[in-house]
């Protein structure tokens, strides 16, 4: 793969052409692309013979591949690669693509998970395949905290936000707690965290825990520990992933292998947590990112595309993605776009009501 840039400087402009074709022809029908399609319509006078050597020459390369014997041929992995960092022209979506897209943000709703809900539906139909929203994290001060016994093995940790905003989780208080032992804890947390953000309070936690360790019950110090770690573990990452157009990766006419890779996805989406922390990781940087087949290697989405984009919020602070999940087969030069147009406008969104 690190060979990938050398080898397109290499080539010459008639390959170039070559494999640029072939890669266009497979995205547009997926089906192989042959040399006499190829010499129709090709730039310069040249022989379907000389088309099939440069092919073949491609092939050797790892740029191409032939499915069956004397047909056509398709890009790899790594010719999909190559085309989209090297070759790919990415202009505007599309206007009528940007209306339907727009269309989802006109409600004057102030529910922002509704929205991106519609937004994710809205995304799916337009690229015709399943789109991924990572919905903001809550990023206001936090007000006050407070741990609700259910029962000996379940409690509720509830954080009150200074806009009024409340989450809760359930959870498995560590054994022996008792009434006391949680408003220790809960006065522990309030002491450490008014004004502080979500993000902010982790680490001030970690810290305060290791210098005041003598102060702090030990059944009041497993408390904080478990009933913070929550946020970070079930259902977090989960609820903030909004999964839209599964449907649309079903095609009729899939071959046996196909419908595996379709299953074993379908799986993943609704496991979720693996994509949820693959986006997640996405937030670390900023543009659109694609990725393909088994460069996804936190799922199992080997035959399948990712296009993922970051959003930010009025502080340029990343906040959340949107992505399409689509076959490798994807029309890049068109979801690309359509993808960090989404991104755009919901960033807008939320730094306007923010």
């Amino acid at each position: 793969m690190n060979d990938v840039p050398n080898i397109l400087g290499e080539m010459n402009e008639r390959s170039r052409e070559v494999f640029r074709r072939v890669v266009e022809g497979y995205l547009a029908d997926g089906a192989p692309v042959g040399s006499r399609t190829l010499t129709r319509d090709f730039s310069e006078k040249v022989s379907a013979a000389t088309i099939r050597n440069t092919m073949q020459d491609l092939e050797y390369l790892g740029l191409l591949d032939s499915p069956h014997i004397s047909a056509g041929r398709i890009p790899t992995q790594m010719g999909l690669r190559m085309f989209v960092d090297g070759l790919l022209e990415i202009g505007d979506p599309d206007e009528m693509d940007r209306e339907k897209i727009d269309a989802t943000l006109s409600s004057n709703s102030e529910d922002v998970s509704g929205l991106l809900d519609r937004v994710g539906s809205a995304l799916s139909g337009v690229t015709q395949g399943a789109s991924l929203v990572m919905t903001p994290k809550h990023e206001a001060p936090i007000k006050h905290i407070e741990f609700v016994s259910l029962s000996p093995d379940r409690a509720l940790v509830v954080l009150v936000f200074a806009d009024g905003h409340v989450e809760n989780r359930l959870f498995s208080p560590p054994a022996g707690q008792t009434p006391s032992s949680m408003r220790e804890a809960a006065n522990f947390l309030n002491a450490l965290i008014e004004g502080k953000t979500l993000s902010e309070v982790h680490g001030a936690i970690q810290k305060e825990i290791r210098n005041r360790r003598q102060e702090i019950d030990s059944l009041a110090q497993a408390l904080v520990e478990s009933g913070m770690a929550v946020w970070e573990r079930e259902g977090d990452q989960n609820e903030r992933l909004i999964v839209r157009g599964r449907s649309n990766l079903l095609t009729g006419d899939g071959e046996g292998e196909d419908f595996e890779r379709i299953r074993l996805l379908f799986d993943d989406l609704e496991r979720k947590r693996d994509i949820a922390e693959f986006l997640e990781r996405t937030e670390e940087g900023e543009g659109v990112r694609i990725f393909i087949g088994s460069e996804n290697k936190l799922f199992s989405l080997s035959g399948s595309s990712l296009v993922v984009s970051p959003y930010m919020n009025a502080d340029r602070k990343i906040i959340g993605a949107v992505g399409v999940i689509g076959p490798t087969r994807l029309n890049y030069g068109r979801i690309v776009p359509i993808v960090n147009y989404t991104a755009q406008l919901v960033g807008k969104l939320i730094a306007d009501r923010s």
